[in-house]
């Protein structure tokens, strides 16, 4: 960090690779332990075997609401449960902020940009000097925790 970076973050660090993965991992497990009894509501047995996940509840339940909770959480907390676990926070890069509207919304499609050339986008975090997935890049974020 620069030293006008230490002086927007003061006691924090970029959050790195292994820690952002735990807390992604938290996050998943959070969301099937809330979306596998609403699709088994819905669908019963049938929830594994459905087909029509575009136009039915699967899309809403698997889709559409991590995408609210997520941005949501990104918006009012400035971090998902999992990044709260290990006292993270996802904040704009420049200004040291919480995310406006628009960023959480940008920072969330592009984890697809992300995702899409075998992950790559995330495990950039590893190699990246400011901790920063490309997801991060596109968005104007960083991930920060407390300094150990």
């Amino acid at each position: 960090m620069s030293g006008k970076e230490l002086e927007k973050f003061g006691a924090y660090q970029y959050a790195g690779f292994w820690a952002r993965t735990g807390a992604s991992l938290i996050d998943t497990v959070i969301l099937l332990c809330v979306s596998t009894p609403l699709l088994f509501l819905v669908y019963g047995d049938e929830a594994q075997h459905s087909d029509s996940w575009l136009l039915g509840g699967d899309f809403i339940i698997s889709y559409v609401m991590p995408l609210i909770a997520t941005i949501l959480f990104w918006i009012y907390k400035s971090a998902t449960p999992g990044k709260m676990v290990i006292k993270a926070m996802v904040l704009d890069s420049k200004t040291g902020a919480k995310l406006s509207t628009k960023q959480a919304i940008i920072r969330y499609l592009a984890y697809f940009i992300s995702a899409i050339p075998f992950g790559l986008g995330f495990f950039w975090v590893a190699w990246d000097g400011k901790k920063q997935g490309w997801h991060d890049k596109i968005a104007g974020t960083v991930v920060i925790r407390p300094k150990h």
